[in-house]
């Protein structure tokens, strides 16, 4: 199974559950993360595990930036982390 790593780039998450900085590695589980960013971000991280290319501006990358769907208030970057 293809890792992907998640990190929070920006929090001023209303609940205080994500913090600039944090970081998860998603391999078969779901990461602590509230369920309103996961689902925003779920359909990425699916795609990268099973070798998918995002569309980056002109160019095509192994990673993604998406926001909270809660005005932005989260920030998460995610990507493929490369097999050992």
């Amino acid at each position: 199974m293809r890792k992907v790593q998640l990190t929070i780039t920006e929090s001023a998450c209303r609940s205080g559950y994500h913090q600039a900085g944090d970081s998860f590695v998603v391999e078969d589980l779901c990461p602590p993360l509230c369920h309103e960013l996961w689902n925003i971000i779920y359909p990425y991280v699916f795609a990268l595990q099973n070798g998918a290319e995002m569309d980056c501006g002109d160019a095509r990358s192994r990673s993604f930036d998406a926001q909270c769907p809660d005005g932005g208030r989260v920030c998460i970057h995610g990507e493929l982390l490369e097999r050992e």
